[in-house]
């Protein structure tokens, strides 16, 4: 067994080595407080291998011993991770994945396991350095591992200060979270979001976060050769392996580039994914026609190899994209707002051949989302969310819709973090945009949908947010950055960058890089550049937003009203009997609150909301009646009493000796779908029996005929 100690800013770490889960091909056993990771890598052949993908996988695993609790659910036992495990997990994978070698088809597992959280520490920073460390240790045969080792860091900012590795408690009161990867001066990932502060939205301005990278920057070349110089010694020897990276049949090729390169070049402007895919194939099945091939694998990796050859050079040293664009041109944009009448908002934003069509819904209080956390044992509530889906047809894939995956789960998360800020008030929104056709990016069209969404349901929110792709390809000393990238140029090019935000600046961010690094003057003309589609975005989004037709007839009325809190009881009544009542009357949604007094009442209509808000005031003795005095009337009681008011679900009537008893459209009629409004047009008085008595209440029933319509 050797331990490790590194102290970083604001980090005290302890890795032990040759401990436990010593079958694997490297563990180690991390800690930092009071919180304690487990991190392995197995590593297995795989004789049967036939794909160019690298066969990865990543798991980030939460036990709820590690926070003193029991699994929650009825089976006491861990099962579907968490979106907060997910998520995690794929933020480790998409830093490390790029540091695998081409032609590497073993099955590699990286694990990690929360075993003890002290509520303080960051899980994610943690978890990625465990499986970084990890991965370094083991005798996996990484080459890009050699010179330098993995590092993760988060930067908050509180007051304009940054601050490496907050605390989950300062994260709370910080208006920036950053999170970046890397290894010596290479950045390999970056997630970013601007949180809401008292001030309102936070919209991070370009400069300042150009300047919170370089201070990671700084960060991670100090601390990952601080990694690589605690941890070689105990590095394994690696592992021979045998590459399933094909050496290139030069003749092949250059059959290819002499007698297909029109065809391939038609195929590439066909900017479909589907199209382009069969134009291709046909060529594959061309190829092994006319040149006597049975090797269809290998023919198809060398036209895809040329076709990549192909779209770099295109833009690289002909200076135009596959498409006809400039480089810094958007595709054309068509919006169409509300255009579903029975939802509270919906947009379809159409960028290209990129179709997202969002729908926004208002909920109330017990509509958020309760997650279990880790420490502590309330859940949760998440009251604005984002679900993001992507349907096999938008590719033009015959697939079946099954559950959600882990890129769409990201995917959400991100048009998520860079929507949230924005909005106002603390109401329960869900935003779902279902991706009808992609072609570039889906996410970015979610949230430039998903803005306009919030506008067409009537929240409030401080302006819009416009999100756009950014690609770059690069060659020695030549590159370009590419704005409002297509599928193609995303497969082929060297770096996905997704920027969100307003005019004033960047609310969301995430980068992945699929070269070794990036430097700061690419990065800030990529920023900028992306900067002017955002507001050339934007203002095609302002156009779109002054011709929302709110749909008022189906949007759910709310408000917020406060009581003396000892009052709170009486609403509720003995067994929440009474509030029952008044939702099940009344048709609507109730919140309460014992501590502050206060009422959040939500209805599908104006009229409900005002009734169910007059009789809880007249209940507890505020209304423009005073409380009832029971002690007046008894049961089976009968007289002729005025109409005071008539209501869609009943009708409120004087009663004799002071204040106002409701006749349910119940006792009215057994017709759901006729209005009391409608039914007693013409109607003064009425001749009523009192029915029951309870909590200064009086329900009343008809004596009085209502053509054939009583009951």
């Amino acid at each position: 067994m050797q331990q490790i100690n590194l102290e970083c800013e604001n980090l005290k770490e302890q890795y032990t080595l040759n401990y436990v889960a010593k079958a694997s091909n490297g563990a180690l056993l991390y800690q930092n407080g009071g919180s304690v990771l487990l991190a392995s890598v197995c590593a297995q052949e795989n004789l049967n291998y036939d794909d160019d993908f690298l066969p990865l996988s990543v798991q980030y695993i939460e036990k709820a011993y590690a926070g003193g609790k029991f699994p929650s659910g009825f089976m006491k036992r861990e099962g579907k991770p968490s979106e907060f495990e997910i998520l995690t997990s794929r933020l480790i994978d998409r830093t490390l994945r790029p540091l695998f070698p081409k032609g590497y088809t073993h099955n590699t597992s990286i694990i990690v396991m929360v075993l003890s959280y002290d509520g303080q520490s960051d899980l994610q920073v943690n978890a990625l350095n465990a499986a970084a460390n990890a991965l370094f240790v083991s005798d996996l045969p990484l080459e890009s591992l050699q010179e330098d080792a993995v590092s993760g860091v988060r930067i908050g900012r509180i007051n304009g200060q940054f601050l490496l590795n907050p605390t989950m408690q300062q994260l709370a009161e910080s208006e920036l979270d950053l999170f970046v990867s890397g290894k010596g001066d290479e950045l390999l990932m970056i997630e970013m979001r601007s949180i809401r502060t008292q001030k309102g939205s936070n919209e991070l301005a370009e400069s300042d976060l150009l300047e919170a990278l370089e201070y990671a920057k700084g960060y991670i070349a100090k601390t990952s050769r601080q990694y690589f110089t605690a941890f070689s010694p105990y590095k394994k020897p690696p592992f021979a392996y045998a590459s399933a990276l094909k050496e290139s049949d030069e003749n092949l090729m250059q059959k290819i580039k002499t007698h297909y390169h029109h065809l391939i070049q038609e195929a590439i402007a066909q900017m479909a994914k589907s199209e382009r895919d069969t134009s291709l194939h046909h060529i594959v099945k061309r190829v092994m026609q006319e040149h006597h091939l049975d090797d269809e694998k290998c023919v198809k990796e060398h036209i895809l190899a040329y076709k990549k050859q192909l779209v770099r050079e295109m833009i690289l040293t002909s200076k135009h994209r596959p498409d006809g664009r400039s480089f810094t041109q958007v595709r054309p944009i068509s919006i169409q707002t509300n255009l579903l009448p029975c939802v509270h908002g919906s947009v379809l934003f159409t960028r290209g051949q990129t179709q997202a069509l969002v729908s926004a819904t208002f909920g109330v209080e017990n509509d958020a989302q309760s997650h279990e956390m880790l420490k502590g044992k309330a859940p949760f509530k998440e009251r604005f969310l984002f679900h993001y889906n992507f349907p096999g047809f938008s590719v033009g894939e015959a697939s079946m819709i099954g559950s959600v995956g882990r890129r769409e789960l990201g995917h959400g998360q991100l048009a998520k973090r860079a929507l949230e800020s924005s909005i106002q008030e603390d109401k329960t929104i869900r935003l779902v945009s279902e991706i009808l056709e992609s072609n570039g990016s889906s996410s970015m069209a979610s949230v430039c949908g998903g803005s306009l969404a919030l506008y067409a349901c009537g929240a409030k929110v401080d302006s819009l947010i416009a999100g756009v792709a950014m690609g770059l390809v690069t060659c020695d000393e030549q590159y370009a950055i590419l704005t409002d990238i297509s599928g193609l140029e995303d497969h082929d090019g060297d770096m996905d960058f997704k920027v969100a935000g307003g005019y004033r600046g960047i609310t969301a961010m995430q980068m992945d890089i699929k070269l070794g690094g990036i430097s700061h003057e690419i990065l800030t003309q990529a920023l900028f550049q992306a900067k002017q589609a955002r507001e050339e975005i934007l203002q095609k989004m302002e156009e779109a937003r002054l011709n929302i037709v709110l749909n008022e007839d189906i949007l759910p009325k709310n408000e917020v009203f406060l009581i003396p809190p000892h009052k709170i009881v009486e609403v509720i009544g003995q067994g929440g009997k009474v509030i029952k009542d008044i939702i099940e009357r009344f048709e609507v949604s109730i919140d309460l609150s014992r501590e502050s007094g206060a009422i959040n009442i939500s209805a599908s209509n104006k009229e409900r909301l005002s009734a169910a808000k007059a009789f809880i005031l007249q209940l507890i003795g505020q209304g423009k009646n005073e409380k009832v005095d029971l002690e007046d009337y008894e049961v089976g009681e009968r007289f002729v009493g005025k109409i005071k008011k008539i209501l869609d679900f009943g009708v409120f009537v004087e009663l004799p000796r002071g204040g106002d008893g409701l006749v349910h459209i119940s006792k009215i009629t057994k017709d759901k779908s006729k209005k009391a409004v409608d039914l007693l047009q013409g109607y003064t008085e009425l001749e009523c029996e009192i029915l029951g008595l309870n909590k200064g209440k009086i329900e009343l029933g008809l004596i009085q005929s209502i053509g054939e319509d009583l009951n």
